[in-house]
């Protein structure tokens, strides 16, 4: 893909602001932010400064101690620049030589991130003690146009701030001057500084200072193949300087190519300012961009680690929700919900399916039939004693479940915050000793106080659900309107009928209780009759609607009603718990496992894929 630098630019902004915007809410999951590492630096330091600005080539003398870094700037530059010093990591700060005429700090400030920019004064600036990161600068009197040229710190000294300097313009510059000596090809550090430019696909000149010309000839080219064997550079042009400390004075030392093996014959020397002045800026910027984007991108360093990190988190975060389900954690036996409260309200649902007067006739007679019934209702007390209230001991064994249930999650809760994961154990640990049990129960408790004993939703389930029976049993549904519109028609009969005995009535009068009984008409009492046995007046028809299959329909649909009465209520105790008392914790462990889903960590990866095929 063709490079847009312009596009290339706003993604790489784009990028670094969501990564930005990424970081607090990883810092919050425990993952540190990318600031630091290396790619995050060439993100900062190279690519999002130099990306929107002119294609200034930044090329850095660079290599370990006495080496002769500073003469092969100062050779460069035509001029002395910075102090040759023949004390070990003499150069403290680097120095930069502009084009002439060049007096845009702002710019350098946007290429060297990392260094407070000073204006030079003397050759002696980069032998500064100071503990500031500092950059002297000035324009050069020979520097090409486009050009910006560097003298460093060592790379190898014995003073970590000096490395570290080094490091820092190795990730901004765009070309590498690597001078190297017999003593220092092989050096451990130096090679590592080299790995690293290596790496980012830095351009790399190669420099052997200090020859002896030409006697050492046999031996550079071995020094250059061990160099690039232990560092993966591969040069773009390799020089040797020979030792001469009259010419060094007088900055007169020659450049001899020596070709990029190393066994081109000494000849006439180069001119590698003019090399340097003549490289196509654009490719090279180009290439540098790209070298520094692969870090950006590497999968097992890069951003995409990074990234990495957040999916394991969240995962980690998903995987302790999932262990705190309220759910999973206390599965209980609910208690059953009275026949009672379900008969209310398919009774209630079956009135509101009949016509306007067929509706007043069985109110009506709903009234009458209580008032007949009642003589029943005492007798039946004088001979089994009081009824017993089948709400009231729902309620009393729905209060019992709750405070087992409660008991048996803050039992699970404590099993986790021994053996949970690490995301979990020490959550846990924080909320199980600030809370008391006591005060949890109690307000649990006249929260269930509060409850409704059939709420809109579980009503709505409950209409639906016999609808839809309706629909798949047709013909008992137009049997049961049959039998309605005739007992309201012929209710007085039977109303009676239903008061003096009932015939088939009775047996499920004495099982519901009297009290239950004397509320429903003579074709509710029909309905449930078909539910429970059968009706066997009203002809075979009657009989063949509502035999075995009916029954069995109708404890199918009961045992539905039951159940997710069940599921509500346990859902509703869940939901306080995670309301009032795990709410903080449950909203933590919420929001890791959905980090993400962040719209920023999606958009991040896009880009990735996006920057991955400008990179190739």
């Amino acid at each position: 893909m063709s490079i847009d630098f312009q596009t290339w630019a706003a993604k790489l902004q784009r990028l670094h602001g969501l990564l930005r915007s990424l970081a607090p809410a990883g810092n919050a999951r425990g993952i540190a932010g990318p600031a630091g590492q290396e790619w995050f630096e060439l993100l900062e330091r190279k690519l999002l400064p130099q990306a929107t600005a002119q294609p200034w080539l930044v090329v850095a003398a660079v290599g370990g101690t006495n080496i002769g870094k500073s003469l092969i700037f100062n050779l460069l530059a035509g001029e002395n620049a910075s102090a040759v010093s023949p004390l070990a990591a003499g150069t403290r700060h680097p120095v930069c030589l502009t084009p002439p005429g060049f007096d845009d700090e702002l710019t350098l400030g946007q290429v060297f991130t990392d260094f407070t920019l000073r204006r030079w004064q003397s050759a002696d600036d980069s032998l500064g003690t100071e503990d500031a990161n500092l950059l002297f600068w000035r324009a050069g009197r020979n520097v090409p146009p486009r050009l910006l040229l560097l003298d460093t710190p060592d790379v190898d000294s014995d003073a970590p701030v000096n490395w570290q300097r080094a490091d820092a313009i190795r990730q901004s510059a765009d070309v590498l001057l690597a001078v190297l000596t017999q003593q220092k090809y092989n050096d451990a550090a130096v090679k590592q500084f080299f790995r690293r430019a290596a790496a980012a696909d830095k351009p790399v000149i190669v420099i052997f200072n200090q020859c002896d010309v030409p006697d050492d000839a046999p031996y550079w080219p071995l020094w250059l193949e061990t160099f690039c064997r232990e560092t993966g550079v591969t040069p773009e042009l390799v020089y040797v300087v020979p030792h001469d400390r009259a010419a060094a004075n007088e900055l007169r030392l020659p450049f001899y190519d020596v070709g990029r093996d190393g066994r081109q014959p000494v000849g006439t020397p180069g001119d590698l300012r003019h090399e340097l002045a003549a490289l196509h800026f654009d490719a090279i910027k180009i290439r540098t961009f790209r070298g520094a984007l692969t870090r950006v991108l590497d999968r097992e360093q890069g951003c995409r680690r990074w990234l990495d990190e957040f999916r394991h988190t969240a995962a980690a975060f998903d995987t302790a929700r999932r262990e705190l389900s309220l759910r999973e954690l206390a599965r209980l036996d609910w208690p059953t919900v009275p026949t009672s409260l379900l008969v209310d309200e398919i009774v209630a649902w079956w009135d509101a399916q009949r016509a306007g007067w067929l509706r007043s006739v069985h109110g009506a007679y709903r009234t009458m039939g209580n008032w007949l019934v009642w003589p029943a209702q005492a007798a039946w007390r004088q001979i089994a004693g009081e009824a017993r209230d089948p709400i009231a001991e729902f309620h009393q064994d729905e209060r019992l479940a709750v405070v087992e249930t409660v008991e048996a999650v803050i039992a699970q809760l404590e099993r986790l915050a021994n053996v949970g994961n690490d995301i979990l154990r020490p959550r846990l640990q924080a909320l199980l000793a600030g809370h008391s049990r006591v005060a949890l129960i109690e307000e649990l408790r006249t929260a269930y106080e509060q409850l409704p004993e059939i709420d809109d939703e579980y009503r709505q389930f409950l209409r639906h659900e016999l609808e839809t029976w309706q629909q798949e049993n047709p013909r008992a549904r137009s049997w049961l309107r049959s039998i309605d519109v005739a007992a309201g028609v012929a209710r007085p009969a039977i109303t009676i009928s239903l008061a003096v005995g009932g015939g088939f009535l009775a047996a499920d009068v004495v099982h519901q209780a009297a009290v239950q009984a004397a509320g429903h008409t003579a074709t509710q009492w029909a309905a449930d009759a078909a539910i429970t046995s059968g009706v066997t007046v009203g002809g075979e028809a009657l009989v063949s609607l509502s035999g075995q299959g009916m029954k069995q329909a109708w404890g199918r649909l009961f045992l539905r009603l039951q159940t997710r009465f069940a599921e509500q209520r346990a859902r509703w105790l869940a939901q306080w718990l995670e309301a009032h008392w795990l709410r903080d914790l449950f909203e933590e462990l919420r929001a890791g496992a959905e980090l993400v889903e962040l719209p920023a960590f999606h958009e991040t990866n896009t880009l990735l894929d996006e920057l991955s095929e400008v990179r190739e």
